[in-house]
Formats: C-alpha cells, structure tokens, sequence
C-alpha cells in the first residue's frame, strides 16, 4: 500500500494546484455566493475542468474515459478544496459516474459515462430523507406498474439538484423502513412529471437541492443494478464518494493550515510576533500532526480503491477511517483557525471564515465521525 503519491499523480497534482489558483481562487466562490448565481458554479471553469479530462479520470477506457484511477480524482479533489471550488466534481462524477459504472448496464455505461465527460449530462444522487445519513433507511416507495415504476416520496441534500439533468434516486421496493434488503435503484429525468426540484440554500454555499416525487413514472429500463438487491452495490458506491470528498477536506484542512501559519508569521501583538507565543506554536504543531494523519489515511484509502487485490470489506473500513477521522481533523483545523486569527477571522473580509462554514457540511455530508466510528464498529464485529 503506498503512501506516497507516484510521479505521474504528483504531475497531475501539480497541474491541478496550478489551475485552481490561477482560474478558480476562493473570489469566484464569494463572487458566486454575493450574486447568488443560478447555477452555483461557474460554467466557464467547469468547462476547462472537463477540457483537461478530469470528468474522465476514473472511467474505464472501455468507455472513453482515461481510467487514471480514484488515485487521480482524489489528487484533484485536494486541489479543489483548497480553493473550495463549486464544480459537479463530486456530485456528477465521483458519485454519478461510479453508480452508473458500478450498477448500470451495457447501455446505460455507454450512453451515460460518454455525456458526463463530455459536460453534456449532471446527475445527482437522491438518497438521504432526514438530516442524519442513514442510507439503509428509505421510505421513499417505488412500485411495480405496468409502464415501469412509480416513485413517491421525498429527497433532502441532493448535491447540485438544482442543476441536474437527470437523478439517481434510491427508493424501496419490498421491505420495511430499516431493511438493507428491498432497495433498489432508479434514474429520473429532472423534468419527469410529478418531480419537484428546491434549491437549498447551504451555510458554505454549496449547491443542494429538496425532491419531492409524487406519482413519478420511469420505465422498466431506468433501474440500475437489480430490483431489491441495490444496497450493495450503492454502498460500494457511498465508500468510493466518501472517500474521494476526504480528498476534497483534505485539500481544505491544508489550506487552512497554510494560511494561519502565514497569519502567525505577519501578525504582530504587543510588539512581536503572535507565532513566536508557546501556546499558539503547541496548538499548530498539533495541527500539523493530525493532518500528517489524514494524509496517510486518504492515500491509503485512495491507493486501496486502484488496488484490484483489496477486498471491499477492508476498503469499506478504510473509508469509515477516512471520512471519520478527515470530519474530527476538519473540525479542529477550522476552529483553531478562525481562533488564531483572532475576532477578525469571523468577518467576511477574512476568507478563513469560508472554510469553517465547509467544514460544517462537509461533515455531516456521507456520514459524520460519530456515523463512521459505529459503522467501522460493525465492520469489525465490535
């Protein structure tokens, strides 16, 4: 298991690093957010993202995609949440495209992997009912008609909803609430009759969105993987995403980190240097030693989802690990941030304050720490 990135993903690392500073720095985020721009990303950036490839990284070249690996993705998403970059990085690609190449068909593959890279598809994943993730616990129903299926029920944190052309729906199809088993999978049509689509307006001002479905109709060919056995396959899928948005905290924890060390290097108190106090140089070693951490739990996460000879079972743990302990570390990094920049770094002129308001949703987005310690428990037979 490496722990350390190849040549090839340091370039690509590097290459990354370079474009979000120069095209996407954290202005296009507060500019987005002041005009609360319809979209919530920017098309123009989103459009040079998929001219560099970065839709096709983890898409087998069977399908025209460039199978870099989640190696790749992850090494791109840090770079992103350095920048807080609004892209349907997370919500069309990592989520969309690995559960339609890990429950589609044939034809589903070749149809929809080939529109996502080519910008001409955004799909999002409506899974969680409540504000917790729990996502065994499906109430929304889909029922067996003679045109298809017929869905009711409501979808809360649909990432990038607003501006999907087509969503992922998770609904139950025999069983009871709580049941694993009885839960399949469907694709919707963002106009599909009876489909209501709210914007969420979110704390870091990242894109959401609310479904409500009443009565809506899809055929027989929009279900992925198969009726009632859906929940494995969509949590293979939950671990992949989990484990490439640790990527994307990663990135963000970082940067926190350099800009507050910056901050204590040219702020000065009572004629010296903040940076020079004990007690703040023990809180950034602190710092520093829990993100050395996370480092190597997402590499090793990452390195496991490119590694054939993993099992699920241990790339299920790593990615409990992983969004677990990049949740924790987040938490930390942005609060000792916005404390050792003082008051101040609770105004809006400030930009640390952005990563403090991410943290909080990147948290609780795909299970928090308290989720994934319990589930690592039950993977563990605890």
């Amino acid at each position: 298991m490496s722990l350390v990135l190849s040549e090839e993903q340091q370039l690509l690392k590097d290459a990354a690093q370079n474009f979000c500073q120069q095209n996407s720095p954290l202005t296009v985020l507060r500019r987005l957010r002041d005009s609360k721009d319809e979209t919530g990303f920017d098309e123009h950036i989103w459009k040079q993202m998929l001219e560099l490839g970065w839709a096709g990284m983890a898409i087998p070249e069977a399908y025209g995609g460039y199978e870099f690996g989640y190696g790749g993705l992850g090494v791109v998403l840090e770079e992103t949440g350095r920048t807080l970059t609004n892209s349907p990085l997370i919500s069309t690609v990592l989520i969309g495209a690995t559960t339609i190449n890990e429950l589609g068909s044939e034809n589903h593959k070749q149809d929809l992997l080939a529109k996502i890279m080519a910008g001409e598809l955004l799909v999002s994943l409506a899974l969680d009912e409540s504000t917790l993730h729990k996502p065994s616990s499906i109430e929304t129903r889909a029922t067996k008609i003679s045109e298809g299926f017929e869905l009711s029920g409501s979808k809360t944190f649909v990432l990038d909803g607003h501006v999907a052309s087509k969503f992922i729906v998770v609904a139950r199809t025999s069983g009871d609430k709580y049941s694993m088993e009885g839960i399949s999978v469907f694709l919707v049509d963002a106009g599909a009759a009876g489909l209501a689509v709210t914007r969420t307006w979110m704390v870091d001002s990242r894109n959401a969105a609310k479904l409500t479905l009443d009565k809506v109709v899809v055929a027989e060919d929009a279900l992925l993987g198969e009726l009632d056995k859906g929940f494995a396959s969509l949590d293979r899928v939950l671990d992949i995403a989990r484990i490439g948005l640790a990527s994307e905290m990663l990135g963000s924890i970082q940067e926190i980190f350099d800009r507050t060390m910056d901050y204590l290097k040219h702020r000065e108190q009572f004629g010296v240097l903040i940076g020079s106090f004990q007690g703040l140089q023990h809180r950034a070693a602190t710092m520093y030693s829990e993100i050395e951490l996370c480092k190597s739990v997402v590499r090793a996460a990452l390195s496991a989802l490119d590694n054939p000879e993993k099992n699920w079972d241990e790339i299920a743990e790593l990615a409990s690990i992983a969004k677990a302990k990049l949740s924790e570390v987040f938490f930390l990094a942005s609060n000792e941030g916005i404390q050792m920049h003082g008051g101040i770094g609770m105004t809006d002129e400030f930009d640390i304050g952005f990563f403090i308001k991410r943290a909080r949703v990147a948290q609780q987005f795909l299970g928090d720490a308290a989720f994934h310690r319990d589930r690592y428990a039950t993977l563990k037979n605890f």
